[in-house]
């Protein structure tokens, strides 16, 4: 199967500036491409996800991916899906972001012997100067073209920077140094970013007169069309500190039913004929379906190791024995204790089962908290150091969510 049908047969492709001729590409010949990375925050998130396992695929295929790191863009900030302008960053922070970048990209994308390479684009873009950029660059775009692109005109009445303005023809200028430099005649990237990939392959033809191609890929979203990958604590990241591999599991073998198949498509490696068995199930049966796919992204993101360990926890926790000492943990020092007791409302927040107080004392009146597998039923309730049997005690919030404290 080639690249492209199984691209597609994975219901991955959004958009393609020439698809017949991107096709035959990928299916002929050893492509050089890009796909570019803001680095925005100190860790991936499993939207990222989707580019690494293409750029691991087409590499696997024998084609050269180059990714992109915006220690130039990332000054600017891409406006694309955002209502306000991005926070400024200094340029510690995104040097620090992309070190972070390189080390969880390594283990999906092999650098070595020259088979794929890393680039920052402050290399050229920190550097330029100004009016020779606008006189080189600005000739190539049409302001009224660039405001009904849909990165900018969703924004114009929350309102646009002049400073957001500029990205375009920043991304747009990589793509040019990257055709020029190193051959590059492919950029791929998510689908909000259709518009800043048209504007790199006009900019190369206008300047160059040669042809080079975008191809865009859904975004992980749910079946009614709601953005994957949020949790209560915020993104699903790539950084095992920012989401615990037992945490990373269990938002899988959560989603919808709806939306596992799609998700084994998108983000895993299996063989469509295996997955094409998974979509046969129904009802109670897509339960293994979940497993299935908790177990395989849980592997590919963070390890074997992890994702058996990830197994082995969700089962006993859910088999009846509610508990697993592999759980989800926070530990309670004796300083945490007023007067003997701690109110769990305090532990809900500690362990970040809830994002405020005010969310835990919801979460607690409307009966979604239960202590030892007792129902809580008062916001101001405490937890006694006597009443920690064991040395812990177990909270449940909700139906599926458990966690462990001890005392440190």
């Amino acid at each position: 199967m080639g690249l492209f049908k199984e691209f597609s047969d994975r219901g991955m492709i959004a958009q393609a500036t020439n698809q017949e001729a991107i096709e035959k590409m990928l299916d002929n010949e050893k492509v050089v491409f890009y796909v570019g990375f803001d680095p925005t925050a100190y860790s991936l998130h499993i939207g990222h996800f989707i580019q690494l396992k293409i750029m691991a695929h087409m590499q696997r295929a024998g084609h050269m991916p180059i990714a992109i790191f915006g220690t130039g863009t990332a000054m600017v900030g891409d406006p694309s899906g955002k209502n306000d302008m991005r926070r400024m960053m200094t340029p510690d922070e995104i040097n620090n972001n992309v070190e972070q970048f390189k080390k969880q990209m390594s283990k999906f994308i092999d650098i070595s012997d020259g088979k794929a390479l890393f680039i920052n684009n402050g290399d050229w873009l920190n550097n330029l100067n100004y009016i020779e950029f606008l006189r080189d660059v600005g000739p190539h775009f049409s302001i009224n073209r660039m405001l009904a692109a849909e990165c900018y005109k969703s924004r114009l009445e929350t309102g646009l920077t002049f400073l957001e303005f500029n990205y375009m023809l920043m991304q747009s200028y990589d793509f040019y140094r990257l055709f020029c430099d190193y051959g590059c005649r492919l950029q791929f990237g998510g689908d909000d970013q259709w518009s800043n990939i048209i504007g790199g392959v006009e900019l190369v033809r206008r300047k160059t007169g040669k042809e080079v191609y975008g191809l865009t890929f859904k975004l992980l979203l749910t079946s009614d069309g709601r953005k994957m990958g949020k949790t209560e604590k915020g993104a699903l990241w790539l950084d095992p500190e920012k989401t615990p591999p037992y945490d990373f599991f269990q938002y899988w073998r959560n989603i919808d039913d709806a939306d596992v198949i799609n998700c084994m498509k998108m983000l895993t490696f299996m063989p469509l004929e295996e997955i094409a068995e998974y979509e046969k199930m129904t009802g109670s049966e897509l339960n293994v379906a979940k497993e299935k796919l908790a177990y395989e992204l849980t592997a590919l993101i963070h390890s074997k190791e992890e994702a058996d360990r990830a197994l082995e926890t969700a089962r006993q926790v859910f088999s009846g024995a509610g508990r697993s000492e592999n759980m989800p943990t926070t530990e309670i020092a004796s300083t945490d204790f007023v007067d003997g007791v701690i109110a769990i409302t305090e532990l809900l927040c500690k362990s970040k089962l809830a994002p405020s107080k005010a969310e835990a004392k919801r979460l607690i009146q409307q009966g979604g908290v239960m202590l030892n597998n007792k129902k809580v039923e008062r916001f101001d309730a405490t937890v006694a150091i006597a009443d920690f049997d064991g040395k812990e005690v177990i909270i449940k919030k909700g139906k599926k969510t458990y966690h462990r404290f001890v005392l440190a």
